[in-house]
């Protein structure tokens, strides 16, 4: 005969202490059914579901575990589970699994409140909560940006996900945080290809606008361009609209506002951890491939699509050459750096802001609105507004202790496809 304990080991961790309890049931012969570990502030709790001799068998493993805990100056437990708690735990098994991250600045108790309870009020088992980010100091001594992200693997059958996504967006603007919720599976731990927007994504400002203040036009492009990114009209046609107001503006213009681009915060850390981890990566843009290349260059992006100023004798003619880089062509690029890649849609992350962006990013196996306008927010299934780019290293699993150092990237060439490519 036996039984199931389920022990539960609390106290200041210390090398040596999980191999002085695990030797203990070693030398009994204990099956270990479960076992889980966690450390907080250096404070471990470790808990274990083994395998015992019924009753009086059982006293000696006991008395020596107990033994050993007042030695170790921890404290132990431990707890009877029945046969059917055990199968019942068993069966679970195959329920779907999820990944709520949520980010911000700095975590409170408030966020996690409320997070943790339109989970439970959809009937989720939270099984485990982990930091991804670095540990942040009291005081923020070099005035940098700080930024907190914690991870819940959530287990259970979500009936309506349209209603659980909607309440966790009610209360990110309210609370300051992002929350990205996506499904625990194997693309999630194997992504290949990351594509960005340009304006307004991976750099700060929209080239257009920039374009059309050097040309003295900057109020009436800039509204064209909030409507366009708003999806209140046509991308195409307002393209043509503000581009028309560019015309016989000088060339040298593209690299004085070249030079002044500010990359978005974040961007150079994401980079250089892709590149490292042999990602693949793109930029997609509505933009101006000018700029594009530029930022290649700075970098090291793989491919480049964007759209091409037409220059007649030094001087902008108005008008853009060839297939204008829409939301529809957005999708169609991405699914064919994936295929000359050989990489499957779910290993890809697009990142934008704009509603000519989300066909690519409802193309993606994970698709991020960004700093996004409210329509983006509202139809992407994943945003983030609160941190920088680096953030997205989050939503793939990475913490900031896995943060590579930096080693040079070569773009590699892309044969047979389209022109913008490299």
């Amino acid at each position: 005969m036996r039984e199931l304990l389920l022990i539960n080991i609390t106290g200041p961790d210390k090398p040596g202490l999980t191999s002085a309890i695990t030797s203990i049931l070693s030398r009994y012969k204990v099956p270990v059914l479960d076992i889980g570990q966690a450390v907080i502030h250096n404070h471990l709790s470790l808990g274990m579901l083994v395998e015992v001799p019924k009753e009086s068998a059982s006293s000696p493993i006991l008395k020596d575990l107990l033994f050993c805990a007042h030695t170790l100056g921890i404290q132990t437990t431990f707890t009877p589970v029945s046969d059917e708690e055990y199968e019942l735990w068993v069966n679970e098994q195959g329920k779907h699994r999820y990944l709520l991250s949520l980010l911000a600045r700095k975590i409170t108790a408030e966020q996690l409140e409320r997070v943790s309870s339109i989970i439970a009020e959809h009937n989720l088992n939270i099984d485990t909560i982990n930091r991804l980010s670095g540990r942040i100091p009291l005081e923020n001594e070099n005035g940098g940006h700080t930024k907190a992200c914690v991870e819940f693997s959530i287990r259970g059958t979500l009936l309506n996900e349209n209603r659980f996504r909607e309440q966790m967006l009610a209360i990110t603007d309210t609370l300051g945080i992002d929350i990205a919720f996506q499904e625990d599976n194997i693309f999630r731990r194997n992504r290949r290809l990351v594509v960005f927007d340009m304006d307004s994504t991976l750099i700060t400002s929209e080239v257009i606008d920039e374009l059309a203040l050097e040309a003295g036009v900057g109020e009436k492009v800039k509204a064209i361009t909030e409507q366009a990114m708003r999806g209140e009209i046509d991308f195409n046609e307002s393209l043509k609209q503000r581009v028309s107001f560019l015309k016989g503006l000088d060339e040298h213009v593209l690299e004085t506002i070249a030079q002044r681009l500010q990359l978005t915060e974040g961007a150079e850390t994401l980079f250089h951890n892709l590149h490292n981890l042999g990602f693949k990566t793109a930029v997609i843009s509505g933009g101006f491939t000018y700029f594009g290349h530029f930022l290649q260059k700075k970098l090291n992006i793989d491919y480049v699509y964007a759209n091409t100023l037409e220059i007649e004798e030094g001087r902008l003619t108005g008008k853009v050459v060839g297939q204008i880089v829409d939301g529809k062509r957005k999708a169609e690029l991405l699914e064919l750096i994936a295929s000359k890649e050989n990489i499957r849609l779910e290993q890809t992350i697009a990142v934008g802001d704009g509603a000519n962006d989300l066909p690519m990013l409802g193309k993606a196996g994970l698709g991020i609105a960004f700093r996004a306008k409210p329509i983006v927010r509202e139809s992407a299934k994943q945003a983030i507004s609160t941190l920088g780019l680096d953030a997205i290293l989050y939503l793939m699993g990475f913490r900031d202790r896995d943060d590579l150092s930096v080693t040079r990237h070569t773009p590699q060439s892309a044969q047979n496809l389209p022109d913008g490519a490299n």
